[in-house]
């Protein structure tokens, strides 16, 4: 049995081994060069394997976007929910989830933008997505106090921050970035971390000793 599920593998792939290589090709080349040919070449395996997985290329987009959103929307409004002590501490953990491609997808969450801009469908998702993002954050910050109309400004300013940085494929040296976290952190809710509270942050996620 073992044996026989290895051989299909072989011959067939699994569906989790196209949407890797569809994934792949989305983010480094774009939604175009996401076809069962093109894809099948890759993996070195026959085109018609494909569809014992796949009803249609179809298919295969929608489970790409299922898991852009898994990987960039599910974790963001994760980050709103989760416990902190102080308001300071609830905003260090949601910009703390652009820190890393293990929290938010940024490769895959510019390619879905470019890729948004070619279909309507997609534009309409992420809209959504940046409306449900958007409504996670503003509800964060009314609950620690603000004002429906601060708590608005805020959350924008927090989102479209943290897009520039993806869309402008910002790069900079981890300790430089979170030399500004104290910062961004009284930009956004109007109160600077502490500096103990900024080094149990940097110990928690592995940076002990970082700028504060």
């Amino acid at each position: 049995m073992t044996q026989d599920i290895s051989q299909d593998r072989a011959t067939r792939g699994s569906p989790e081994l196209w949407l890797d290589a569809a994934y792949a090709a989305l983010v480094e080349k774009g939604i175009d060069a996401v076809k069962v040919m093109p894809l099948a070449n890759t993996l070195q395996l026959s085109r018609t394997s494909f569809y014992w997985f796949f009803k249609d290329r179809r298919q295969l987009l929608a489970m790409l976007l299922n898991r852009w959103e898994d990987s960039t929307t599910a974790p963001l409004v994760a980050a709103t929910r989760d416990y902190a002590a102080t308001e300071t501490e609830a905003m260090l953990n949601v910009i703390s989830t652009f820190l890393t491609d293990d929290h938010f997808d940024t490769r895959l969450e510019l390619a879905v933008r470019a890729w948004a801009q070619q279909d309507p469908d997609v534009l309409k998702r992420l809209q959504q997505a940046d409306a449900e993002r958007l409504d996670a954050l503003r509800h964060l910050l009314e609950s620690w106090g603000h004002d429906p109309e601060d708590a608005d400004v805020r959350a924008r300013t927090i989102y479209l921050v943290q897009v520039g940085y993806i869309s402008m494929n910002v790069v900079e040296p981890i300790e430089e970035r979170l030399g500004r976290f104290p910062h961004y952190v009284e930009i956004y809710t109007g109160q600077r971390p502490p500096p103990h509270e900024m080094e149990r942050f940097t110990a928690r996620i592995g940076l002990r000793g970082a700028r504060k």
